[in-house]
């Protein structure tokens, strides 16, 4: 059980709804979606499957026992994805999403529900329940996110390196390459760029969305002291925006501005920072319990903790000595 998540009654809070969520998907990555019956609260929108926990479950067998009423199916393995807290005005629920990594039985509608496959991609926020669109982020993003290391400045090594990460199965880059000018910082953005799109990954800049205004990107990544003085959400409609914090008041200024993620970091102590107080995991999922977004950990990472971050409510590990690889 995630550390994250209420395990009795005594812990919940009474006055918010809590729902648990399926996040089902086929082999070809599409996601199970149902359709909420007219004259209800939100009726007609799409959702992801799940119900009402009751006072006497643990959310594990609450999860087993909506996805089997709903949809016939047994749950065999499954981890935490994202928890949601909304308010609609008339009622606060929390979305306790998990991903079904394995089950028994084929899906169906068994409350005359309509139901559909569709790839998180395709999904349109529009067309569902505010509460569920976190979800479809947290759908669309990877579990690792590569933060590209030293010595940008000699740019052949450096795109092989970038090259063997990609074929290492990293689909989401971060570009960090601070001592760069602007313009040697556009010319090695352009080059990772094709590299990214080859390997059906996703590259974000991290610049001042103004230093990168017509660079070919997939979004931006920013740092906490620019993140402090935005008033709106910077980029273009549809790509990715997010942006590093390190404690809770930071983490809630990202779900604000309504950016896509957060790093939360130093988890742990870091060669580049020796001596800086690291948060823990235990504190790391505390702060993380609280959030509204996806939530990678960073901080002396590598991916022999995506378990551990996975299971305390993180989307997944961001590294740089972690995922960059070596000569």
């Amino acid at each position: 059980m995630s550390a994250s998540t209420p395990s009795t009654a005594a812990e919940r809070d009474p006055t918010e709804i809590h729902v648990m969520v399926g996040a089902i998907a086929d082999p070809d990555g599409r996601v199970l979606i149902s359709r909420r019956p007219e004259g209800v609260h939100q009726g007609g929108l799409w959702e992801f499957p799940g119900g009402k926990l009751e006072a006497d479950e643990s959310p594990t067998m609450g999860l087993a026992r909506e996805l089997d009423e709903e949809l016939g199916i047994r749950v065999e393995c499954s981890r935490p994805l994202i928890r949601v807290r909304h308010h609609y005005g008339d009622r606060r629920v929390l979305l306790d999403v998990h991903r079904i990594e394995r089950y028994v039985g084929v899906p169906e509608g068994r409350e005359g529900q309509p139901l559909d496959w569709v790839h998180p991609e395709a999904m349109d926020p529009a067309d569902f329940p505010a509460a569920d669109r976190p979800i479809i982020t947290a759908l669309r993003l990877p579990p690792l996110m590569l933060i590209t290391g030293a010595d940008p400045e000699h740019t052949e090594p450096f795109l092989r390196r970038l090259d063997r990460a990609l074929e290492d199965g990293v689909r989401l880059v971060q570009l960090r390459a601070h001592a760069l000018g602007a313009d040697d910082y556009r010319a090695l953005a352009e080059q990772a760029f094709v590299r990214c799109e080859r390997q059906g990954a996703k590259l974000l800049l991290n610049r001042a969305p103004e230093e990168v205004a017509g660079v070919p990107r997939h979004g931006l990544h920013l740092g906490s002291s620019l993140l402090a003085r935005l008033g709106t959400r910077p980029g273009a409609p549809g790509e990715l925006v997010g942006a590093a914090c390190h404690d809770v008041v930071e983490l809630d200024r990202i779900a604000t501005l309504g950016l896509d993620y957060a790093l939360l970091s130093p988890v742990k102590e870091t060669a580049s920072h020796p001596g800086a107080p690291a948060l823990g995991w235990s504190r790391f999922a505390a702060i993380t319990a609280s959030a509204n977004v996806p939530v990678y950990a960073l901080g002396g990472m590598t991916r022999t903790d995506l378990d551990t971050a996975w299971n305390l409510g993180a989307q997944g590990i961001a590294a740089i000595r972690g995922l960059w690889p070596g000569d």
